[in-house]
């Protein structure tokens, strides 16, 4: 989920069933006892406790914000804005985001929570070299503006110093491999961009799921795509132009003589870099990333680059062998290094150093960093708030750390034991919709329930957490403090390298609003920053509930069987568990998804990428009916109620709608849809289209927009 992805009361439980649902209530209506009267006496009812109040849910009356709805359209045209019309015609985005939608106002509310702990922790005078203590002080350091100020360009002076004192290709390796962090993650969270020539990713191994490996992704573009690069067209033709005059003014703040002849070799160098690239979809498709190459035959298949130079400088000298994501990337890039002039090189790292480092700069490199970043590139109007960079800073370097503290307050054992019962019961009706599968054959059944029993299911945070006892930060230092933090991060990364595996690790911190699916553990991990409404309210309707954390849920479990996903067997090892004829089923019923999904059109020249959403909205389809399966069995049997009009399943529908009300900024949304695997909101809101309960509760009729005749329906799991 985004996607990159909701509070739980100190009290809270999840609603599970009809019958904890009745005893929830009896909890909320009980009378406590009165002290004990004479034995003679009996005390009159007109003067016993008044009923506790039952809690309210966050909204509306049931767990939907039905003012938000738009009831005059009608759902089978747009049930999108039947749900969220008034939400989307009233909502506008905050001058500082360039979305806003549900994840965000809950992103901002972990935040607000974040800062707390942090300032609680920096005024707690913690001992020195306690975790509590440098979260405090990585914080003020951030914090502390005029201290940055006074220091100017200085702290970075080391590192161009040393970029400026390159004189050979072996140098230029070694520069380029001391820039090699650990930024990339091809499959858990999807980050498969890095602005560093190359980004390293260390994972289970793809062939072997009891190893680490070690794996090379492209890099070095500072625009979002290569499409950024090379599609023609007024919208990247003025990026571009932009862009070149950000790498110049950049240049020029930190001093850089020329910067304008600079800037542009270093775009075209760039431009020649993406020009290797490989293309979103390729890069999602496992089976041609599955390189494994011998360290000796780096320099065979990939020439130009020194190697030995670059993986000492790296820390990878004695790495054997590397999996390379790009082969013909890595290739062309490599010949990129030896060929092209030593001094646009240099260049090139010159503008990276101050561009990775601005965020922790003065003021003016801050601005330029956001004028191009932040109004160009996302659409945003104004710079974020300082404390909430701050927050993201902080997290970044010690995301556990805070999410310790984040648990401790938030998110209470009863909670996660509660949200891992509603994970079990749609695991459950997971396993029986495989059972009623038609088109597959009893091999792969057995098959896919044998994964299924083996998959691992994460709730709130880590049962270990991360030891930061070898991270320096020294109160005062913004940069030095995001630079040794980002060292102390490869490093660990690196660490891992020959160990045994260890399939506990988390991928999000505690407290991240998002969900993950990672194949190669066949775990689901949800932070407890997203077990809060609307997502999940223990005070909500059930149905609510299952419509909006349920699909949740059964979309990352769904990851496990989607076009991905279904290429890793039970141990995590890429390997085919399936008939070909089951095979070539699931691949026609994946076709039609793509074809559904490309038909939308967001803006008038760009669509969606059928192909390149493909593996989220298999789980967004297949994850919802799994949700509604797990909502009617925990009816057991017994009808839902009507609640302000709306029968149970209306309720689980417009759960699940309301979750992805979303509203972009035109420059994000191009970006979404160029780069993203998953669809904007509405349309992963109108998958309701492929469920048959859908039509039933809502009348859905032919000739109306979303309307699929039912052999038009896709039915993947």
């Amino acid at each position: 989920m985004t996607s990159q992805k909701r509070r739980i009361p100190g009290t809270a439980r999840v609603v599970l069933t009809t019958s904890a649902a009745a005893w929830l209530a009896a909890c909320a209506t009980s009378t406590p006892l009165d002290k004990a009267a004479a034995p003679t006496q009996v005390k009159p009812p007109a003067t016993s406790a008044a009923p506790r109040p039952s809690p309210k849910p966050t909204y509306g009356a049931f767990g939907v914000d039905t003012a938000g709805m738009d009831p005059s359209v009608a759902p089978g045209d747009s049930f999108y804005r039947f749900v969220n019309g008034t939400w989307l015609q009233k909502t506008e985005i905050p001058a500082d985001r360039s979305s806003y939608g549900m994840f965000t106002t809950l992103a901002e509310e972990a935040s607000r929570r974040t800062r707390a702990l942090i300032e609680e922790a920096s005024s707690s005078n913690a001992p020195a070299g306690s975790e509590v203590r440098k979260l405090g002080d990585l914080f003020a350091s951030f914090m502390d503006e005029a201290a940055i100020e006074a220091r100017g360009v200085s702290p970075l002076a080391p590192e161009l110093g040393r970029i400026a004192s390159i004189t050979n290709r072996k140098e230029l390796a070694a520069a380029l491999g001391d820039t090699l962090r650990a930024d990339v993650d091809a499959l858990n969270m999807g980050h498969v961009t890095t602005d560093r020539l190359l980004g390293l990713w260390v994972s289970e191994d793809l062939n072997e799921p009891s190893r680490y490996a070690a794996y090379l992704l492209q890099g070095g573009l500072g625009l979002p795509d290569r499409d950024y690069y090379l599609v023609d067209n007024a919208r990247f033709t003025e990026i571009r132009q932009k862009y070149q005059e950000h790498i110049a003014t950049l240049l020029r703040l930190a001093g850089i003589t020329d910067a304008e002849a600079r800037a542009r070799r270093v775009f075209e160098l760039e431009r020649d870099i993406a020009r290797v690239h490989w293309a979103q979809v390729d890069t999602q498709d496992v089976a041609k990333t599955n390189n494994p190459w011998p360290r000796e035959e780096l320099a065979r298949r990939a020439p130009g680059l020194d190697w030995d130079a670059y993986l000492g400088a790296a820390g990878l000298g004695q790495q054997r062998e590397f999996i390379i994501w790009q082969p013909s990337a890595l290739t062309g890039i490599s010949k990129l290094v030896g060929g092209e002039p030593l001094q646009t090189w240099k260049d090139y790292l010159t503008f990276h150093a101050i561009a990775r480092a601005a965020p922790y700069l003065p003021k003016a490199f801050v601005d330029e960093s956001f004028a191009f970043n932040g109004r160009v590139l996302s659409g945003a109007q104004q710079l974020r708030e300082r404390w909430k960079r701050g927050v993201d800073v902080t997290s970044g370097a010690m995301g556990e750390a805070i999410g310790k503290l984040y648990v401790e307050k938030y998110f209470p054992p009863e909670a996660k034991a509660e949200a891992d019962k509603m994970v079990r019961n749609i695991i459950a009706a997971f396993g029986q919709r495989i059972d009623a599968l038609a088109w597959m054959s009893p091999e792969t059944k057995q098959r896919a329930k044998e994964k299924l029993s083996t998959l691992q299911v994460g709730i709130g945070h880590p049962e270990k957490w991360r030891d930061y006892s070898g991270l320096e930060i020294v109160r005062g230092d913004a940069y030095g403090n995001a630079e040794r933090a980002s060292r102390f991060e490869y490093q660990r990364n690196l660490r891992k390298l020959g160990k045994p595996v260890d399939r506990s690790e988390w991928f999000m911190v505690p407290q991240l609003v998002n969900a993950l699916n990672s194949p190669q553990q066949n775990s689901i991990i949800f932070p407890a920053a997203i077990l809060q409404p609307p997502f999940f309210d223990p005070n909500a309707d059930p149905a609510v509930n299952y419509g909006g954390i349920g699909s949740v849920i059964g979309h990352e479990i769904v990851h496990s069987f989607d076009d991905v996903g279904a290429q890793f067997d039970a141990r995590g090892k890429l390997a085919n568990w399936w008939t070909r004829e089951d095979a070539e089923k699931f691949k026609a019923a994946s076709k039609t998804l793509v074809a559904q999904y490309s038909a939308y059109k967001p803006l008038p020249d760009v669509s969606v990428n059928g192909e390149l959403t493909l593996g989220e909205n298999i789980a967004d389809v297949a994850g919802l009916a799994i949700a509604h399966d797990a909502y009617r069995l925990s009816l057991g049997g017994r009808p839902a109620p009507v609640i302000d009009g709306f029968s149970g399943d209306q309720r689980f529908f417009l759960g699940f709608g309301q979750v992805w009300r979303n509203k972009y900024r035109e420059p994000t949304l191009r970006r979404i849809l160029l780069t993203d695997g998953h669809s904007p909101g509405e349309y992963r809101a109108s998958t309701v289209r492929n469920l048959d309960a859908w039509y039933e509760a809502f009348g859905a009729t032919p000739g109306q927009a979303l309307y699929l005749a039912p052999e038009q329906r896709v039915r993947i799991w």
